[in-house]
């Protein structure tokens, strides 16, 4: 727990690790903890309750000790169940609201001090409640309703606020603004996040923890683990850095992981065990068997190589550990073709594992990354799914199917990138699918296979939505597809949101 940092109490939001985000972007430290570790909190600077799915009136609902809350003496935030709770709190009520308000909705600001300051009259924010405040009491002050005249924002004192809506979430459009007037205009006294400073910490930590002991860190190219492994190389630790070829990477991708660990003077050593891989899919064609064999054989081919382990590097972020504390064992399959749970678990037991990056995000990452001279490119590539190119290959795996996607992929991934379109995508990636389909080649018929092209949008993979790439960039990348990659005769580009698809295809 961090002086001085902004603590965001978790009710079970969908969106309680945005708000950490948030904060963080706006240059703050921030961390979310379960509202029981209220009574643990020594210094905080600020104080946020998230929403939640239950209900205030429900037996068991989750509370607040609100003498501790109120024992800080610092800025309080309430956001939806937040702002019930606190309601409540101050001798109001809450009760069920007509219907529930789940979606944009229009914010009418009636109050334009502190929390509001700049913000617009009228502005779209996101709700997602089936509950109203009620019977205030006469000390709250209603500072903003919705288009039907029913608070959503309520101020109980000069340090404590409540608003209905989601201002972490990208549909609130000056919800940034909302929580930057929270933490800057509400008189806090914050800890700011300063990556430098971060880092040095980090390293020294890493030197206290590790001493003469060697540690094991399996790379894939990827950022976390690339950032992982030049962070450990920082710090001047032993490391041993294992690739592990599944014959399902991207086109080149074991050449151009080598060519990358050597300019960040990181050795790896790469076990190339495609033929192992390959083997073991022939015939597979359900896509939960295939994932279960390739995490099997994953986890034996790094285990064969990473014996006698005195440390085990991974490369866990913040929005990982948060998954883990607040969804229960639930966590421990998203992942299961990148490590064995049970072995993991062991060493964790025994002390054994080493988490570096388990308080950021993404883009904290990122900016750890730059600060370590890893060049820029490595550090804005794509995510990559454990599975590899097995789950954009619906139905059997073969080296032919592979080799046919991994062209098609490398060509869309050129047109992004000579376009520049390939940052201001998240994700994008060829696949193929498992149909023949008509066409014609020369003066003959042809009976070949369809590339299906996706890029999409997303902050989290929690949802997405796809890219409306320009005609010109679509017509590139599928003339060069036609032409050059043997075998398909018809590219399409998938213009599904996520929900109800997936990102990936299998």
């Amino acid at each position: 727990m961090t002086a001085q940092e902004v603590a965001v109490l978790d009710y079970g939001s969908q969106y309680s690790q945005l708000i950490v985000r948030r904060v963080r972007e706006l240059g703050f430290v921030s961390h979310l903890y379960p509202p029981a570790e209220l009574a643990n909190l020594k210094d905080p600077g600020a104080i946020i309750l998230s929403g939640g799915p239950r209900s205030t009136s429900e037996k068991d609902a989750p509370d607040v000790d609100y003498d501790k809350l109120m024992s800080f003496g610092v800025p309080v935030l309430g956001v939806c169940y937040g702002m019930q709770l606190l309601n409540i709190k101050h001798g109001g009520t809450v009760k069920p609201g007509v219907t529930r308000e789940y979606g944009p909705a229009k914010l009418v600001v009636t109050d334009h001090e502190d929390l509001f300051k700049g913000i617009s009259h009228e502005s779209q924010v996101w709700m997602s409640h089936s509950d109203t405040c009620a019977n205030l009491a006469s000390t709250t002050k209603v500072i903003a309703t919705n288009e039907d005249a029913i608070p959503v924002a309520l101020k109980w004192s000069e340090r404590c606020w409540g608003i209905q809506f989601h201002p972490e979430v990208t549909h609130s459009h000056e919800g940034t603004a909302i929580l930057k007037n929270f933490l800057i205009n509400s008189g806090a006294k914050l800890a700011k996040f300063d990556i430098e400073a971060f880092k040095a910490q980090m390293l020294d930590r890493i030197k206290a923890e590790v001493g003469n002991r060697e540690v094991i860190c399996g790379v894939s190219g990827g950022v976390d683990s690339t950032v992982l492994a030049v962070l450990l190389a920082k710090a001047g630790v032993k490391v041993r850095c294992i690739f592990i070829d599944t014959g399902m990477m991207r086109l080149n991708e074991a050449a151009e992981v080598k060519e990358l660990f050597g300019k960040v003077g990181v050795p790896i050593e790469q076990i190339d065990a495609s033929a192992t891989f390959l083997g073991a899919l022939k015939g597979v064609t359900d896509p939960e068997q295939k994932r279960r064999i390739i995490g099997t054989l994953f986890v034996e081919e790094f285990w064969k190589v990473a014996d006698n382990v005195e440390l085990l590097a991974q490369g866990t972020l913040y929005p990982d550990v948060i998954e883990s504390a607040t969804s229960g064992s639930i966590a421990s399959k998203i992942k299961t073709h990148h490590n064995r749970v049970d072995k993991i678990m062991e060493l964790k037991e025994q002390g054994k594992v080493l988490e570096p990056l388990a308080e950021l995000f993404k883009d904290e990452v990122r900016a750890l990354g730059a600060s370590l001279g890893i060049p820029h490119q490595a550090l804005w590539r794509h995510p990559f799914p454990g599975p590899g190119l097995a789950v954009r290959i619906p139905g059997e795996i073969t080296a032919e199917r592979v080799a046919t996607t991994q062209h098609a992929d490398a060509i869309f991934i050129a047109e992004l990138r000579r376009s520049g379109w390939y940052e201001r995508t998240w994700q994008a990636y060829a696949a193929l699918l498992p149909v023949k389909t008509v066409g014609v080649k020369g003066d003959e018929r042809s009976y070949e296979q369809a590339i299906s092209l996706r890029a999409v949008i997303s902050e989290d993979a929690m949802t997405a939505d796809w890219v409306e790439l320009p005609y010109s960039v679509l017509r590139n990348a599928s003339n060069k597809i036609l032409n050059s990659v043997k075998g398909v005769n018809r590219v399409l580009y998938d213009i599904s949101t996520k929900p109800p698809a997936s990102i990936e295809w299998e």
